[in-house]
């Protein structure tokens, strides 16, 4: 049985099928020849070739005409792709024009090919993450708003602290999405920009017309001509990576949290379920958190992958050696682990299954312990700040060695009822009056991203 070639068994799982074809062989293969049937209009449009040539030559720049195997073997003598490629690309426009051979490739490099086709392949990355993450901040924002006053249990340190708001929760993954995409925008001028430089940089071989036919080339392809080449300087890609590595980081986040919330002693609030989903190989009983662990899986691996990029960023005069060559599988193998973490981020965010209820009684596991702040803090204004902290410390361990509600406790301490009336007692630990400005987080956060939508 013919199987397509790639990492079948984990790619559903861990990336997606559209972003895994901008990175597979044929598409880099076609986003080189891109470059070169766009390199042959440009110069027949400045008068460095003749016309007629280019006809010939974008026939031949089809990813189909080419064996991939061939190739692979080639580079590994060649060194990099673009060279057995546009020996390959000769050979196939001769077939049917040998005139129109000798105008392929002329003034070009290597890295132009390969740094071009790679920004072109960027560019249909960034549309497919930015077009998920645009999604992913839609479902956050409307998750956000349905559970702004839905009470839970804070946790700093693992442990319970005071109540929060699964909205104001929500409106912390939000916002990290929302700078992401922010700095997307911000990046993309510097990134969608034109590789050509020629053999050292300086375009040489071209005399005069280099300027004309770079400019043309980037209007071909729809970039911009950088300020000089950058062979050598791999900031436009590092960044890239970077602002990547922060979108796989913040999703990481949000996985993790699900995870801790889905655990069996909080049970909070749940991926969505589906048939076979999170089962286990023997445990009838299991719901695991599988969208969560590529959120994890991706925020672990995609450091590692980025200080790769960093690694090779101080790379030797004109053309690197070795330090390029590290970078080729590196970014499109973050840009695959981010598609797929987004792609989990997105069901899990639009199918959260949450139990307030369990929320609720969560919050009094420690029988009002989360809200003694909120008693200590009215206490202090009638009788000190020390005072109230130390009278409120006591009555916390009193409550946990007793096993009693901090509520009977302080009814029965006079130091406490000579200030405050059961009235008041009873709203200072009552969790929904004490949430502060959960409710104004969710909305500065949703109003930050319809802001971005506008």
């Amino acid at each position: 049985m013919n199987q397509r070639p790639g990492n079948q068994l984990f790619d559903a799982y861990f990336t997606t099928h559209d972003m895994r074809e901008v990175f597979c062989d044929r598409g880099r293969i076609q986003a080189m020849l891109d470059f070169e049937a766009a390199l042959a209009r440009a110069e027949a449009r400045v008068g460095l070739i003749p016309q007629t040539a280019v006809a010939s030559i974008e026939a031949a720049c089809r990813a189909e005409h080419y064996d991939f195997a061939a190739l692979g073997e080639a580079i590994a003598t060649a060194g990099n792709s673009a060279i057995p490629l546009i020996k390959a690309l000769g050979k196939q426009i001769a077939k049917n024009d040998a005139e129109a051979e000798r105008y392929v490739h002329l003034g070009a490099t290597s890295q132009d090919v390969m740094d071009t086709g790679l920004v072109l392949q960027l560019r249909r990355a960034l549309e497919l993450i930015e077009a998920d993450l645009a999604q992913l901040g839609e479902t956050l924002a409307t998750q956000a708003r349905r559970y702004v006053a839905t009470p839970m249990a804070g946790r700093t340190w693992l442990q319970h602290a005071t109540p929060v708001t699964l909205g104001m929760k929500i409106a912390g993954w939000l916002g990290a999405v929302t700078r992401s995409r922010q700095r997307l925008r911000e990046l993309k001028p510097r990134l969608l920009v034109l590789q050509f430089g020629g053999a050292s940089g300086t375009l040489a071989a071209l005399g005069e017309q280099a300027m004309p036919i770079a400019q043309a080339l980037a209007a071909e392809l729809q970039l911009t001509v950088p300020d000089q080449p950058w062979h050598t300087q791999r900031d436009r890609l590092v960044e890239f990576g970077a602002v990547l590595g922060l979108i796989a980081g913040s999703l990481g986040k949000l996985g993790r949290d699900i995870s801790l919330l889905m655990q069996t002693e909080a049970g909070e609030v749940f991926e969505p379920s589906a048939p076979g989903k999170g089962g286990s190989s023997t445990m009838p009983h299991k719901r695991n958190p599988v969208g969560a662990a590529v959120l994890i899986g991706a925020a672990t691996r995609v450091p590692g992958l980025l200080s790769t990029l960093f690694s090779a960023m101080p790379q030797e005069h004109e053309r690197s050696l070795g330090l390029w060559h590290a970078e080729w599988e590196t970014l499109p193998e973050i840009c695959c682990l981010v598609s797929g973490s987004l792609q989990q981020a997105l069901l899990v965010a639009d199918g959260l299954e949450v139990d307030a209820d369990r929320m609720t009684r969560n919050l009094d596991l420690t029988q009002g312990l989360v809200l003694a702040e909120a008693v200590s803090i009215v206490l202090a204004q009638r009788v000190g700040r020390d005072t109230a902290h130390h009278l409120l410390e006591q009555c916390c361990k009193r409550a946990v060695a007793e096993q009693r509600h901090l509520r009977a406790v302080l009814g029965d301490e006079p130091q406490v009822t000579a200030q405050l009336s059961d009235a008041e007692l009873d709203h200072l630990l009552d969790p929904a009056h004490y949430l502060g400005q959960a409710h104004t987080w969710v909305e500065r956060a949703t109003a930050e991203h319809f802001a971005l939508i506008a």
